[in-house]
């Protein structure tokens, strides 16, 4: 009896003691996950053993210890050899998992095991296994038990090289962290009207002229006299094996019959004008279409040719979207092609496009894919889609039979801002944080069973418009890409805010040891004030927040950099002005999340950002640039509305104000905006370059000031105006709007500075 009250002792123990151990901080959240008893101790000696002959298996290793050697974690030996006691066993086994991909993961006393059917579950296997051995610093990994499948068949990241290149060990870098995350398709935007990046040696113009552009304010303050680029064909073998190698599909997209404009550039005779046109250094919608005759398919299909010889995916993006009709309904030759081939409108031309290359690849094995532009006129049956303009097209999509794709904007546009915190890059608006991208449920409402069997998953796309370089890249995707991996990877009930955010502290911290340049956007302090109080007393509240609420936020009032004994933040903090104040966001851990310091005086109180001004009626549009296209400065950064050039300071402090200093700059205005540019607000101006207009209570109020602009080719692209106005009281609503031509360059707030009469 004595032994069995000691059995059941030690038994309860240790569920006792499984029920107080957390889950290792792994992301995504593996599908089933039980901790045991004891753990498995590494050591100098332990090796990492796979089957003699198995590929997949030394690729999933060869994997595993790359990635470890990446963010410093254990150094381990890869060897061939038959499953032993003290080692990390990676293996095949038919009979392990009957959905692709999944994989087993065990962790006792004597050693870890990652079973697979294939060698996508080996390589899942191994991303798990770098975030439990990284996670165990004393050499200690927990005894667990991990049955990991994922959701669903489709988890992506569309990378756009044409609007900015990236190179190919960057791209390579990429796709590690992607495998990590375990996404498993590479959606490669490669051609579109600012570039063509793939060389097609049939066509070798298309990267002599389509693959460069003339930026608009080329040779000036940091931006290129020539931008562009081109992947030549061995570089995309490489990156496709390499992509292959880590259970990643790299899905080509070639554009079409919009977005051609590099293409035409290279080759007029296939555009419908004929004429020789620049590549376009211009960002937005184009009105630039192939033409519909043979000869243009005909070199479409040789271009597909190339394509598919060098991408081994079963499906071919075509493109299809923001395909501006006016080229086809202008000419002749496509209107009698219409008329012979029996078709009522320019949209069902396209789908007679889209439906014939559709064919075409269908007849070589391939499948097509569009966005969802491309259900307009009927595609394919075979052909699947990618809903970019919300999830409408996904429904529809799924209810014709198609395959669809999620890629909503802005839901899942990871060049959309963060947060609207004024340090934050460049992207657009509304903000889409973590926590956004968290909630987002691929499968869309409204779908029978039969529907939802047609959704085959999600991807964030990562247009490049607005990231010059691959550090602004890296700050849009992580961390985003660790809750759309987890989105995409985890079954519901498995999912959960708070929890994810708790793993995440140790995705960031390997993040820094791999030095990726992830956005602390979720965790920054945001640090406010009451300014009525402090004008008034010079005396305030100071009030402490981030986005995500995750962990301790401490501060200091001295200057001095907050530590783990500085004051906790929980709830407003009396302060005397001038005041500096830094804080620091600890997660539980201890470890560091993000910090920020701002400074309050009385002259900051007359200050304002212009980022942080908001936009007039009329227009939601929002955009925050760089000063120059093709330049890669992070600051400073300007926030723009391309349909309203106006911007209101919400209740401004103008008690004994007489003037109001603002910094601008002049940002060139290479935005293509199509049928919309009818939708621009034009003002009238009164001298030659405009004037910014100063008006009081709203842009119906009276005009406080107007000041000329001055002329743009005699001053420097960053100047400030000083508006003058009688001595004001009160705090009103400041209209700030300009003028200028609309066909001109683009002016945006810089730093703008009431001042008080002397």
């Amino acid at each position: 009896m004595q032994r069995l009250l000691s059995c059941l002792t030690l038994a309860f123990a240790a569920l006792a003691a499984r029920a107080a151990s957390p889950e290792p901080a792994l992301i995504p959240r593996p599908a089933q996950l039980a901790l045991g008893a004891g753990h498995f101790t590494l050591a100098a000696a332990t090796r990492v053993l796979v089957a003699p002959g198995d590929a997949g298996a030394h690729r999933a290793g060869t994997f595993l210890l790359e990635q470890l050697a990446r963010i410093d974690g254990p150094h381990l030996a890869l060897r061939e050899g038959a499953p032993a006691d003290g080692a990390i066993v990676l293996r095949h086994d038919a009979r392990a998992g009957a959905v692709a991909g999944s994989y087993t993961l065990d962790v006792d006393a004597h050693g870890i095991r990652v079973v697979a059917q294939d060698d996508a579950g080996l390589l899942h296997g191994a991303a798990t296994l770098v975030q439990l051995l990284d996670e165990a610093r004393d050499g200690a990994v927990p005894a667990l038990h991990i049955a990991d499948a994922p959701r669903f068949a489709w988890r992506g990241l569309m990378l756009d090289s044409v609007r900015h290149m990236q190179s190919p060990a960057q791209i390579r870098g990429l796709i590690d962290q992607m495998a990590l995350h375990k996404l498993n398709v590479l959606h490669w935007h490669l051609t579109d009207d600012q570039g063509w990046r793939i060389e097609i040696e049939r066509y070798p113009e298309l990267t002599r002229i389509g693959a460069w552009r003339t930026p608009p304010a080329a040779g000036e303050d940091g931006e290129p006299a020539r931008y562009g680029g081109f992947y030549s064909q061995q570089t995309i073998r490489a990156l496709v094996a390499y992509a292959a190698a880590r259970g990643i599909t790299i899905v080509p997209e070639i554009d079409l019959p919009g977005h051609a404009t590099a293409a035409v550039a290279a080759y007029p005779q296939f555009g419908v004008t004929g004429k020789r046109i620049p590549v376009s250094p211009d960002w937005g919608v184009h009105t630039t279409l192939f033409n519909v005759n043979d000869p243009t398919i005909a070199f479409l299909e040789h271009v597909l040719d190339e394509v598919m010889a060098l991408f081994p995916s079963r499906t071919i993006h075509l493109g299809g979207d923001e395909a501006v009709k006016d080229q086809w309904q202008a000419s002749p030759a496509v209107q009698a092609r219409m008329k012979a081939l029996g078709l009522a409108s320019e949209d069902q031309l396209q789908g007679w496009l889209m439906g014939r290359l559709g064919a075409y690849l269908e007849a070589h094995g391939r499948r097509m894919i569009g966005w969802d532009e491309i259900l307009a006129a009927g595609v394919p049956a075979e052909a699947a889609v990618m809903s970019w303009r919300g999830t409408q097209g996904a429904v529809d999509a799924a209810r014709q039979g198609h395959d669809v794709v999620l890629s909503p904007s802005p839901d899942l546009y990871f060049d959309q801002l963060q947060s609207d915190h004024p340090e934050e890059p460049t992207g657009r608006i509304p903000v889409k944080g973590l926590a956004d991208i968290y909630a987002f449920e691929p499968v869309p409402a409204g779908l029978d069973a039969t529907q939802v069997r047609h959704v085959l998953g999600a991807q964030a796309n990562v247009w490049t418009e607005h990231m010059p370089d691959m550090q602004h890249v890296e700050y849009a995707v992580f961390p985003r890409l660790d809750a759309l991996a987890e989105v995409l990877w985890t079954p519901p009930g498995r999912r959960d805010w708070r929890d994810f955010l708790g793993r995440l502290p140790a995705q960031l911290a390997r993040y820094r040891r791999a030095r990726i340049a992830y956005a602390d956007s979720a965790f920054a302090p945001v640090i406010t004030l009451d300014e009525a109080a402090a004008r008034a007393s010079g005396r305030s509240t100071l009030t402490l927040s981030t986005q995500a609420g995750l962990g301790t936020l401490r501060y200091s009032l001295d200057g001095s950099a907050p530590n783990p004994g500085s004051p906790v933040y929980s709830g407003p903090v009396p302060v005397t002005l001038p005041v500096t104040v830094r804080a620091t966001t600890f997660a539980p851990d201890g470890r560091i999340l993000a910090m920020r310091t701002r400074s309050f005086d009385a002259a900051s109180l007359l200050r304002r950002d212009g980022n942080t001004l908001v936009n007039c009626p009329g227009s939601p549009f929002r955009l925050r640039v760089q000063p120059l296209p093709d330049a890669t400065s992070w600051r400073p950064v300007y926030t723009v509305n391309l349909f309203n050039a106006c911007q209101l300071w919400p209740v401004a402090p103008l008690d004994g104000t007489t003037a109001l200093h603002v910094d601008l700059a002049r940002l060139p205005n290479n935005y293509q905006l199509a049928h919309e540019a009818g939708l621009v607000v034009q003002r009238k101006a009164a001298t030659a370059h405009g004037e910014l207009v100063i008006r009081r209570d709203g842009c119906d109020g009276p005009v406080l000031a107007s000041v000329p602009l001055p002329d743009p080719d005699r001053t420097p692209r960053r100047f400030a105006l000083q508006a003058r106005f009688p001595r004001q009281q009160g705090t009103h609503d400041l209209c700030l709007a300009f003028t200028a031509p609309t066909d001109g360059p683009l002016y945006a707030f810089g730093r703008l500075t009431l001042q008080l009469s002397p």
